[in-house]
């Protein structure tokens, strides 16, 4: 099944409509997470019956789609752009590249500061200084 990224969640006359409890348990999440997920704009606010969320059975793949762009190091604000910042016949594909250049940028200076950080700690153990004062390490405020 393909799914469009822009997925209208409403049940709209369907029979075959989730409860919020099957959309969790099917997508492995807990209610309060999809809840959360509608409240911050990620997800689609189903339609409502009798006062009960109904959601068409693609919400599922949609929850699954925002796991794994949180796996990716995606934050909300990205999914959202991801999955409503884009024009309705924008393919899955063509989004995720527009976005992940800039993740992967992202990461690589992660990574390089996590690197600097490490060279960082292992010169701190391999000081065999006394005091500060006669510290190699720690710059005197003459620079």
């Amino acid at each position: 099944m393909t799914l469009p990224v822009q997925v209208d969640l409403k049940s709209r006359g369907r029979t075959d409509t989730l409860g919020i409890g099957e959309v969790a348990r099917r997508a492995g999440l807990r209610t309060s997470a999809i809840r959360y997920y509608e409240e911050a704009g990620v997800l689609p606010p189903p339609e409502r019956v009798h006062g009960r969320r109904r959601y068409a059975p693609e919400a599922v793949r949609l929850l699954e789609l925002i796991r794994f762009a949180q796996l990716a190091g995606f934050t909300l604000d990205e999914i959202r752009t991801l999955i409503h910042g884009f024009r309705a016949d924008t393919p899955l594909s063509e989004r995720w590249e527009a976005l992940a250049q800039a993740k992967l940028r992202e990461l690589d200076e992660r990574i390089a500061r996590a690197e600097r950080m490490k060279r960082a700690v292992r010169a701190g153990l391999a000081c065999g200084c006394a005091d500060v004062g006669n510290c190699a390490l720690v710059p005197d405020e003459n620079g």
